[in-house]
């Protein structure tokens, strides 16, 4: 591992000033002003088929250059998720897409699309045309989706099943079979739900594209800017070099933008008006339906347990709600479910577990940040509840009785638990809530208004290996001043990659981090190869390709360096910014040395350095929350009071963006839990609240002040240390507050968010109202 001199500090963002004076381009920043204005007339009708667009008074208004329909679009499927391309047909993801659709799938889906001189214009041109449906029921539900007679969504997915797998580890039946045999056998069951939910990034979806040199250029606010010049080049059926796509600051995504959203769209339009700039910015509204939300689960759990609270065995059965499109498919579920198998593998219990990806008629579901594993954790720390309070157990000597032991090794992935994360972080987040005092305290309140705490434990791995590749490629470049920049394609979105890069690779190289520029635009022309920014991986990954092109380059600096002091190479080194000789007297600046080298007259020399590491490991990030709520039963209102999030993320890079990292993550917890949930008119499909006023996004004002503590347990397979720390803090929340209700009131409900709505019905089903 690396010696640290600017790793584990807290330095400024390097891109701070630039975003609080506004000086940061976003994507529509840097767009020419008179851009063509592209704008998608998009379904009324649920579920069904396009019969007849009628475009000819939409065609004659002024200011209109173009309109494209479903027929005029080509017939060709393309993936869409943002995952590393596999050259093995069943490892790629669902190719079910295409640029505009004579198949409707959800309200709003995509079926025309209008090119004019402005916005005005394009508006209206979508209000003249008329559109004739052939109309089906729609299938907003899994039960709906699956049930006989259902209209089927797609070719290739019979009862509308996008994938099912079926998972047995150990021989479950013999287990319980031999548990009766032995007497004492308990059996636990219940349904969990959680509800589709949008990520609700500032920036919404936005690109422009153009044609340079018979090529398509697309700028776009996406956080995989290699992967989709992948997608727009099979949409379109181009070859992939004949795509550039550039990333500018990016205004947060959260796995939103892990997919190819509308790029390839724009990408045909300019290709329709001669190459000129065509800009495609959605709305609000827009993002809701027609880009990607979280999958809503229907989670089955039944657990079998002796008497002294360990497990027999476990079943578990999920049903994912796809929505009308694959985007990632099946992986969300799958990646639920390794929770299941791992989080409490202690004992050699035995586990059956199956899971069905649907599709319906709702919003298309795809990455969000945490990747399926919010949903399952809800309902296995929501079930280890149930289960203590039916057995009467401590709820957490009950976890650690049951939970993955320190050494346990994962067969497929190679994963180790290196750590006693788990009991680390579970010690210091009792500590920090008073959790003993206040169990004891609120466990016999009475009145209408009880307090309650309770904790949820949440389990995470880093990046995605061996499911996909992982590979990333760093640039460096010295200068005559002997400043560096670096350049990689994972992104910065908003979470402070770049600066955690620039403290990487300042450590790495031996220069000040002040003498490191990071160039935070990626450019597939320019930006050497790699996936991008999701799976937590970008610490972890980029730092292999940070270390790799560092060695390179100081390898070159000491050789020049030898030519220009007469030193032996092996005497030398370079330590913040200075090339010196070992035993630590200063030779001269790096600056002295790049300016010299650059110039000399005999052996004039740029220093650079590239290179792809390939990552064949993965690593473990645990750790917990607690929550304090404050119940009003009769208003069936709950207030959170007190929420601590406890996470191994190994060594932190800057403690102060960690920090951030995680409030930001419990915040998006805490809506998952208490308010957040895209609804629709069952009737006719149509989203209810697909916009910031009647969606309900937790503000500042509806949660408390939120505590980050960490533990620093160095991570082995990391050059710095560091393992997961973006998605895990949004995984536990959504439980631990659901567990602090059913400890202040005695109600376990098994459905979020806890609404008022929710709430009473719970509450007046036990008798409390």
């Amino acid at each position: 591992m690396l010696t640290a001199m600017c790793v584990g500090k807290s330095i400024p963002r390097v891109d701070a000033f630039e975003k609080v004076t506004g000086r940061a381009k976003y994507t529509d920043d840097l767009c020419e002003r008179n851009a063509l204005v592209a704008k998608i007339l998009h379904a009324t009708i649920a579920n069904g088929v396009v019969k007849k667009i009628d475009t000819e008074a939409a065609a004659r208004l002024p200011g209109v250059v173009k309109i494209v329909t479903c027929f005029d679009a080509p017939d060709r499927p393309f993936p869409t998720a943002g995952h590393p391309w596999s050259t093995d047909p069943a490892h790629q993801d669902p190719t079910d897409r295409k640029l505009l659709n004579t198949r409707v799938r959800l309200y709003g889906d995509d079926i025309a699309a209008v090119i004019a001189e402005d916005e005005v214009a394009a508006s209206r041109a979508l209000r003249a045309m008329k559109v004739e449906y052939e109309e089906y029921p729609p299938l907003l539900t899994v039960e709906e989706a699956m049930a006989e007679g259902a209209t089927q969504l797609h070719e290739g997915a019979p009862g509308n099943v996008l994938k099912h797998t079926a998972i047995e580890d150990g021989d479950f039946d013999a287990a319980i079979t031999a548990a009766k045999e032995g007497g004492g056998l308990i059996e636990v069951a219940s349904v969990y739900r959680t509800p589709i939910v949008q990520h609700c990034h500032i920036e919404n979806a936005v690109s422009f594209a153009y044609m340079e040199q018979g090529r398509v250029v697309v700028v776009s606010s996406t956080q995989i800017p290699h992967i989709a010049r992948r997608i727009i080049a099979q949409a379109l059926g181009l070859p992939w070099g004949r795509v550039r796509v550039i990333k500018p600051y990016v205004g947060g995504g959260f796995g939103n933008k892990q997919d190819a959203l509308y790029e390839p769209l724009n990408a045909w339009l300019t290709t329709l008006v001669g190459g000129r700039v065509v800009k495609l910015e959605l709305s609000r509204e827009e993002v809701f339906f027609g880009t990607r939300v979280r999958h809503g689960f229907t989670i089955h759990l039944k657990s079998y347990l002796r008497p002294d609270g360990t497990f027999v065995a476990r079943r578990y059965a999920a049903y994912s709600n796809q929505g009308a499109y694959g985007s990632h498919g099946h992986s969300i579920a799958a990646k639920g479910t390794n929770v299941f198998r791992q989080l409490y593998n202690r004992n050699d219990v035995a586990r059956k577990a199956e899971i069905w990806t649907v599709y319906t008629n709702t919003a298309t579901a795809g990455a969000m940040r945490g990747y399926g594993t919010p949903q399952t954790v809800f309902a296995i720390e929501s079930h280890m509840e149930d289960i203590v309070a039916q057995l009467g157990l401590d709820p957490i000597a009950f976890r650690f009785k049951n939970l993955m032991p320190v050494g346990y090794v994962d067969p497929f992935s190679k994963n180790t638990n290196f750590f006693p994360s788990f009991e680390q972080c579970v010690e210091k987040g009792k500590a920090y809530i008073d959790w003993d005092r206040k169990r004891a305290l609120y466990r016999n309140d009475s009145g209408p208004v009880r307090r309650g705490v309770g904790m949820a434990l949440f389990w995470y791995n880093t990046a995605v290996w061996p499911i996909s590749i992982e590979v990333s490629s760093c640039r460096m470049v010295l200068n005559q001043d002997g400043s560096v920049q670096i350049q990689l394609a994972e992104t910065e979105i908003g979470q402070g990659a770049d600066t955690v890069f620039t403290q990487m690779a300042a450590d790495a190289i031996g220069i000040r981090w002040e003498d490191v520029h990071a160039v935070t635009a990626q450019d597939t022309d320019v930006t050497p190869f790699g996936t991008g920014a999701y799976g937590s991986r970008q610490t972890y990954v980029g730092s292999a390709a940070i270390v790799q092109a560092a060695y390179l380059l100081r390898e070159q600096i000491l050789l020049h360096a030898t030519r220009y002091t007469e030193k032996p190479v092996e005497c030398l080194d370079l330590v913040g910014g200075n090339i010196i000789e070992k035993e630590g007297r200063v030779l001269c600046p790096l600056g002295e040395l790049a300016t010299d080298t650059l110039y000399h007259s005999e052996h004039a020399a740029h220093i650079t350095a590239e290179t792809t590491a390939q990552v064949k490991t993965n690593a473990y990030s645990f750790g917990c929350t607690f929550a304090e709520v404050e119940v009003d039963i009769p208003l069936a209102k709950v207030r959170l009071v007190n929420m601590v999030n406890c996470h191994d993320a190994g060594r932190l890079v800057n403690p102060l963006l960690a920090e951030g990292q995680v409030h930001g993550g419990m915040s998006m917890a805490a809506g998952f839990g208490m308010s957040e949930e895209l609804l629709y008119d069952p009737v006719t499909g149509k989203p209810l609240n697909a916009n910031l006023l009647d969606y309900k996004l937790p503000t500042m004002l509806d949660h408390p002040a939120l505590k980050a503590i960490f533990v620093e347990n160095p991570e082995p397979t990391s050059p710095f240390g560091t393992k997961a720390l973006g998605e895990p803090p949004t995984v536990s929340g959504a439980a631990a507050i659901r567990n602090a209700v059913f400890h202040a009131t005695g109600v376990a409900v098994n459905r979020i968010p806890l609404t008022p709505h929710v709430l009473f019905e719970a509450f007046r089903q036990a008798g409390l109202v």
